[in-house]
């Protein structure tokens, strides 16, 4: 359910990104978080900007909640396929099974968005996640959206919290593998702290989420 209530909110909005080597879409290491909004589903997670190694970063809090942080922008993959983005896990969280409704709640994850328009049930997304449950490079449907949000973990239990790691996806490729679809464009990005089904908390840190051609 709040897969679609995501795509729907992108639906009513409108963004472009001009055509570029490097294409910057959060740059909170300048505390710049112009058109990204959140989108509440169970409480709100606290997003904000804060001062962390001496670089300004965005904080996310989530105490048995789950909401948010999006930006709608139609990002050209033919152009800048990759991307990056670093992220930091503070609290560990210990939820019951991944693959199963009450357990579909993430320290952190950054996840991409195909708007499939009027056609709300063409949307798709790739989520991309910091699990508990799942080893790094595990792939499973979500729960809530089945295969129209596939999930895939880029870290697992294994990573110490407390630890800054750099993340760089062909965006391309993944929707390709996992979605049988060789897209030109996606139409935004979106994090999330979420711990709402569990009932538990966490709290992670996300740095520059950018775009590059290589």
């Amino acid at each position: 359910m709040r897969f679609l209530m995501v795509s729907l909110v992108f639906i009513l909005m409108t963004g472009s990104a001009v055509a570029q080597d490097r294409l910057d879409i959060g740059l909170f290491s300048q505390q710049d978080i112009a058109g990204w909004q959140q989108k509440e589903f169970a409480g709100e997670t606290a997003y904000s900007v804060q001062q962390v190694d001496d670089r300004s970063v965005l904080h996310a809090v989530s105490a048995q909640s789950a909401s948010a942080w999006y930006k709608k922008v139609k990002i050209d993959l033919q152009k800048t396929p990759y991307m990056n983005w670093s992220w930091f896990k503070k609290t560990i969280i210990r939820p019951a099974d991944e693959d199963q409704k009450a357990g579909d709640d993430f320290v952190a994850r950054a996840y991409v968005i195909r708007d499939g328009g009027v056609f709300f049930w063409k949307t798709r997304a790739i989520n991309y996640v910091w699990s508990f449950t799942h080893t790094r490079g595990e792939v499973w449907e979500n729960p809530f959206a089945g295969k129209n949000a596939m999930m895939l973990s880029l870290r697992d239990a294994s990573d110490e919290a407390g630890v800054w790691v750099t993340e760089k996806r062909n965006i391309t490729q993944d929707f390709e593998r996992l979605h049988g679809e060789k897209l030109r464009f996606i139409d935004g990005v979106a994090l999330m702290t979420d711990s709402d089904n569990s009932g538990l908390s966490a709290e992670a840190y996300y740095g520059d989420i950018y775009f590059t051609a290589e």
